[in-house]
C-alpha cells in the first residue's frame, strides 16, 4: 500500500483535488446540497484523501528520524571521546598510584640501607629468546649507570646485574639468566653457596644456589639472600626461597633450586644501585 501511494500519490492528488471542485461547483449549482453524484464521488475519494494524507505523516516521521538519528550518531560519537578521556585519566591515575607506592618502598629501603646510592630506570625492552634472560633499560653511564651494577626492585628484591652500558641505555642480565654467578646465604641457617643461572632453570623461571655444606639443613621456602662475597656485589638483598634441595649426577655436591622473589615480567621501573659501602 505504501509504495502504491509513493507511486501514485500525485496523480491521486490531483484527481481528488478536480473531484473536489467539481462538487464544489455543483453544490454551489444547487443551492449548498449535495446531489445523488456527489455523494456518491466522496465515497470514493474519502479513502484517498485518507490514504495521502497518511503516507504524508508517514514522510514526515522517516525525516524526523533521519534528522534525530545523525543527532544521536554525533552524540554517540561525543560519548566515545569522553569515554577515552576517561580511560586515559584512569590510566594515568592509576599509574601515579604505583610509583607513590615504588617511592614508599624506595624509602623504606633507603632508611634501611643508607649505604646504597639509586638510579630509577624504566624497562625498555626485554629479551624474546629462550636462550638469555636480559631486560633493556633507559639509562646508562651518562646517568651513572655501569657494567656490574646490581639492579633491584623498589623493595630490595634483587632483578639482576648490568652487563652493557651506553650512553642513554643499559643491558641487565636477570637473576635467572645463564651468566649469572655471585655469592648466596640461606637467612635460615646461614648456610653459604654461589647462586648461578641454569639454562634448563632459566626456562622455568629459577635459578641454582650450588656448592652448599656438605651438613646445610635446607628446607622449603628459606629465603635466599646476596653475601656479598667477593665484594663486588651488595649483601642482603633478597633473591628468592628454597624450592628444593638435590644432589648433581656426579653425586658430590648438593644444590638448592631458588625460587626468584622478583616477577621479571610485571616489571615497570627498576632502581641501579650505582654505590654501596663494602661490608668489612
Amino acid at each position: 500500500m505504501k509504495d502504491f501511494l509513493r507511486q501514485n500519490g500525485i496523480l491521486l492528488l490531483v484527481i481528488a483535488l478536480l473531484l473536489s471542485i467539481l462538487i464544489g461547483v455543483g453544490t454551489a449549482v444547487l443551492g449548498g446540497q449535495a446531489d445523488p453524484l456527489s455523494n456518491v464521488v466522496n465515497v470514493v475519494i474519502t479513502p484517498v484523501r485518507s490514504g495521502i494524507a497518511a503516507a504524508a505523516d508517514w514522510v514526515e516521521g522517516v525525516y524526523g528520524y533521519v534528522f534525530h538519528y545523525g543527532e544521536m550518531e554525533q552524540e554517540l560519537d561525543d560519548l566515545r571521546t569522553q569515554l577515552g578521556e576517561l580511560e586515559e585519566q584512569v590510566r594515568q591515575g592509576e599509574e601515579a598510584r604505583r610509583e607513590n607506592e615504588q617511592l614508599r618502598e624506595l624509602l623504606g629501603l633507603q632508611a634501611r640501607r643508607r649505604d646504597f646510592t639509586f638510579e630509577d630506570a624504566r624497562i625498555t625492552g626485554r629479551s624474546t629468546s629462550n636462550w638469555e634472560s636480559t631486560l633493556t633499560l633507559g639509562k646508562g653511564t651518562s646517568h651513572g649507570v655501569g657494567a656490574g651494577d646490581c639492579v633491584v626492585t623498589e623493595t630490595g628484591v634483587l632483578v639482576g646485574v648490568v652487563t652493557e652500558a651506553g650512553a642513554n641505555w643499559s643491558t641487565v642480565s636477570t637473576i635467572i639468566n645463564t651468566d649469572t654467578q655471585m655469592g648466596g646465604i640461606v637467612n635460615r641457617t646461614y648456610s653459604a653457596g654461589v647462586l648461578e643461572g641454569d639454562f634448563s632453570l632459566m626456562n622455568q623461571g629459577k635459578l641454582k644456589l650450588n656448592y652448599l655444606p656438605e651438613g646445610a639443613q635446607l628446607v622449603s621456602g628459606d629465603e635466599v639472600l646476596t653475601s656479598g662475597r667477593g665484594e663486588v656485589f651488595p649483601s642482603g638483598l633478597v633473591v628468592g626461597r628454597v624450592e628444593g634441595v638435590f644432589t648433581d649426577p656426579s653425586g658430590q655436591t648438593r644444590y638448592a633450586v631458588v625460587e626468584p622473589a622478583v616477577d621479571l615480567d610485571v616489571l615497570i621501573k627498576v632502581f641501579v644501585i650505582k654505590d654501596f659501602e663494602i661490608a668489612e
